[in-house]
Formats: C-alpha cells, sequence, structure tokens
C-alpha cells in the first residue's frame, strides 16, 4: 500500500524539550499519513464491537456509545515518523468502561477498523485510564481524514497504535502483529524507548 501523507508531515525541527520522547519534534499542525483513502462510515451505521477468545461479542450502537459516560482527554501524541504534537484535547470513551462486562483471560488485543487496517495492542496498554475511543478532538466532531467518526487513542504508544476509522477491538491469546507491525514496525511501540521497528 501506498501511504498518503499531508501538509505539515514533514514539520521544521523544533527546540527539544523534556515533553518530547527521543528522536521527536514537535509541530503545530495535525499531519495525516494513511495506508489507503479514508472510508466514509455513517453514525448511523457505525457501531463498535469487542469479541473475546470465546467469541462472545459485545457491541454498541453510535447511540448506545454516545449514551455512556464520556470523558475529556488532554495528551501528546507521537507519531513513529517523528512528529509530536504536545496538548492535544479529545473527548470519547474509557476502554475501562467498555470493558466493564467483557469477561476475558486475554493479554493482548487486535484492533480492527473500517478500511481493513488492524494493529495488535496489549491489553494492558488499553486499560487503567490509559486509552479511550475518541470522537472529538479539540471541540469538534473527530474530521474524516484524523479517523471520524471514532479512533482509538493510545497516546501514550506511537501514534500508528490508535486505530483510524476504529471498529472493534478482538481478544486475542498472543501477541499476533497487526499491519504496520508485520511490514516492519516495533510491536509495542513505546516512544520513550524509541520502539519504532522491529
Amino acid at each position: 500500500m501506498v501511504g498518503i501523507i499531508s501538509r505539515g508531515f514533514h514539520g521544521k525541527r523544533q527546540t527539544t524539550n523534556d515533553k518530547l520522547p527521543p528522536g521527536q519534534h514537535g509541530t503545530g499542525d495535525f499531519p495525516v499519513l494513511t495506508a489507503g483513502p479514508a472510508p466514509d462510515v455513517a453514525t448511523r451505521d457505525w457501531e463498535f464491537f469487542i469479541t473475546t477468545e470465546a467469541g462472545k461479542r459485545h457491541a454498541w450502537s453510535w447511540e448506545q456509545f454516545m449514551a455512556l459516560p464520556q470523558i475529556d482527554i488532554r495528551n501528546d501524541i507521537h507519531c513513529v515518523t517523528s512528529w509530536s504534537k504536545l496538548g492535544t484535547s479529545w473527548r470519547g470513551v474509557s476502554l475501562d468502561t467498555l470493558f466493564e462486562q467483557v469477561d476475558t483471560s486475554s493479554k493482548f488485543t487486535m484492533a480492527h477498523s473500517y478500511d481493513g487496517y488492524t494493529t495488535n495492542v496489549p491489553l494492558a496498554d488499553l486499560l487503567g485510564g490509559q486509552s479511550w475511543v475518541a470522537w472529538e478532538f479539540d471541540g469538534e466532531p473527530l474530521e474524516r481524514a484524523h479517523g471520524g467518526p471514532a479512533r482509538l487513542l493510545v497516546p501514550h504508544l506511537y501514534f500508528w497504535k490508535s486505530a483510524k476509522w476504529v471498529h472493534g477491538l478482538e481478544l486475542i491469546p498472543r501477541d499476533v502483529p497487526g499491519f504496520w507491525e508485520s511490514n516492519g514496525y516495533h510491536l509495542h511501540g513505546d516512544p520513550w524507548r524509541e520502539e519504532r521497528y522491529s
């Protein structure tokens, strides 16, 4: 697949500070990098699912999702291509809320997006107030180019783990690489450890 790059993707290097992981530079833009065209998913057709290793499926329509407790999130985000955007503002539903009724012994998940994209994320990185399904950015509904109507938000890992156009999570018994991980990216992706590539 050919990546699609937006204006701002190659930002100018700024003075580093202790908020930036190693090898990162700050940007005021919100660059877009995708592995293909952005799918157009209407909220009336959208759902988010969690499927356990036993095959039990939990699912929320857009209305059900919006009725869940909503959280305002302020976090820095870091792309593996070296840009970081500090102090971003989001709104969404905590993965802790979505997992309240899910019974699992799995330690790993595979995130699935509406465009067929996948990325593996350890369950421990999704829980404990660390990750959300976000539908709002900077006070506005999330733009399609940035993953709208909703995307996974895992800001403590490189941003390819924050799957755009997220459809659901599959609980899996072992860590299996997703799309970028199968193409040489690190299985985990911690920016503070520079876990960029395998």
